[in-house]
């Protein structure tokens, strides 16, 4: 567990109110797999002043370093954090997009020296730039052997995208042991799709979690969340608090999860 980490400066109303939150959290009830998505870095950094919108996506991926702590802290196993979709890699700016390949970097630097986290790159390293491509594969060596809070990042990733590849996948090893498309098609489960995804051998995610009030998507884990709970936050990226994901677990911790029964 990670409860040393830092949090920032907190009056004891706040202490007292997240203790709470805690402590009505129903034991066994914490999701397995929180899937993130991080929303409104720029419109923060924009409200605020700031030249530049990398001042909003620097402060988001420390919010995301610190939320990852939070996870740990509540027992959380699996976090999936969508930081760098495929969109974004044709449709940003390039000055932007620089700027964001370089925090991501950063960002996969710092987790994967953290003691016990396993750090995973799911998403298209073939799309990034080599000098990413090769952070991202080297904070998964330093890690693989790591048994703590296994770490999604979804880098150069897309949902759809994910799914086609899962399947070319499919049929690639289904031509290699000699088989014929009758009998693949005969054959198709979901399951075999679920286990040639990026994530594949991972839980699916319990709940995904969308800051900045926006409530969609975005092409992020769309075959995993078949089953997912959905918790949207108000809050910009960067002023994402403690409180804020205690309340979406203790939310979480009061839905009756039917999976079409």
């Amino acid at each position: 567990m990670n409860n040393g980490r830092a949090r920032g400066e907190r009056g004891p109303l706040y202490r007292l109110y997240s203790t709470r939150l805690r402590r009505r959290i129903p034991a066994g009830s914490v999701p397995q797999h929180v899937a993130m998505m991080i929303d409104g870095n720029r419109r923060w950094a924009r409200q605020l002043g700031f030249a530049t919108a990398a001042h909003g996506h620097r402060a988001g991926a420390a919010k995301m370093h610190e939320f990852l702590g939070w996870c740990d802290d509540v027992g959380v196993r699996v976090v999936s954090l969508y930081l760098l979709s495929t969109d974004n890699l044709s449709k940003r700016d390039s000055r932007e997009l620089d700027d964001l390949i370089e925090i991501i970097a950063e960002l996969a630097d710092e987790l994967a020296a953290e003691p016990d986290w396993r750090v995973q790159h799911v998403g298209r390293a073939d799309l990034l730039p080599e000098a990413l491509a090769r952070t991202l594969a080297d904070a998964e060596a330093r890690t693989t052997h790591h048994r703590g809070l296994h770490v999604n990042l979804a880098v150069g990733y897309g949902g759809r995208g994910e799914i086609v590849d899962a399947v070319r996948s499919i049929i690639t090893q289904h031509d290699a042991d000699g088989g014929s498309l009758e009998e693949l098609a005969a054959s198709l489960t979901p399951e075999q799709i679920g286990e040639h995804l990026y994530t594949g051998g991972q839980p699916d995610p319990d709940l995904v979690i969308r800051t900045s009030g926006e409530q969609r998507l975005s092409d992020f884990l769309l075959w995993q969340s078949a089953h997912s709970e959905f918790y949207f936050v108000e809050a910009l990226g960067p002023d994402l608090r403690e409180v804020d994901f205690l309340r979406a677990i203790r939310d979480y911790a009061k839905r009756d999860r039917r999976y079409g029964r």
